[in-house]
């Protein structure tokens, strides 16, 4: 029985862009899944029954019907895509598309999510605010990046949509929650609705309003 075939347990606060690729991956290959909302502001990655699925304390994490769990959403995209047509079957091409992923973990997520995250979930006068200047500066570096990439090239998974497309997808689509202007670059703002138009698209639902205030009142 394929991964597609067989029923998943999918761990995830659905507001997180990391939690989103795994849910956007699976509905595109039409797999078979539950998703469990895990409500981080609540505290409830902490707990030991969780922290027994993932001593890390983060979603996502997938479980398997066999019980075995996989965690960190760049993996997961790997593994689900395995044997796909998101994921290339020459080597040279897989390694492109993981170097645009380790790429999204290291010098786009950090930048462009942790932007996010400040602004739109810690209060008007956190001290964290003073860090949304040099955030959004580095987030500026990773989109001219990726501008450039796809300036000669449609998809960062190779000359097919996939997996490296939707690990940037996530967090670049709402780069703006988090002050960060995509206007100047027109060949991301393209590859966004390209990624948008492809079939089985979801998108990332709007954060809940009463998490939001849990979190800006714990920090």
């Amino acid at each position: 029985m394929s991964r597609t075939q067989a029923a998943l347990t999918v761990y995830g606060m659905s507001s997180s862009g990391n939690c989103h690729k795994v849910r956007l991956l699976l509905q595109q290959l039409g797999a078979r899944y539950q998703w469990h909302e895990v409500d981080s502001a609540d505290g409830q990655t902490r707990t030991a029954e969780f922290l027994a699925l993932n001593p890390n304390g983060k979603v996502p994490v997938v479980q398997r019907g066999d019980g075995r769990v996989l965690a960190e959403s760049n993996a997961i995209l790997f593994w689900l895509a395995e044997g796909t047509p998101f994921l290339p079957a020459d080597g040279w091409q897989r390694a492109q598309a993981l170097s645009w992923m380790f790429f999204e973990q290291y010098s786009h997520e950090p930048y462009v999510a942790v932007a996010r995250f400040i602004s739109g979930w810690t209060p008007e006068g956190s001290p964290r605010r003073a860090e949304l200047p040099r955030l959004r500066e580095r987030a500026q570096d990773a989109l001219a990046v990726m501008e450039q990439h796809l300036q000669a090239n449609a998809w960062f998974t190779g000359p097919d949509y996939g997996v490296a497309d939707i690990a940037l997808f996530a967090y670049t689509a709402v780069a703006g929650d988090g002050g960060i202007r995509l206007s100047p670059y027109p060949a991301v703002e393209r590859w966004l609705q390209a990624v948008r138009a492809q079939p089985g698209f979801v998108a990332m639902p709007a954060p809940d309003a009463q998490v939001q205030a849990r979190f800006s009142t714990s920090l």
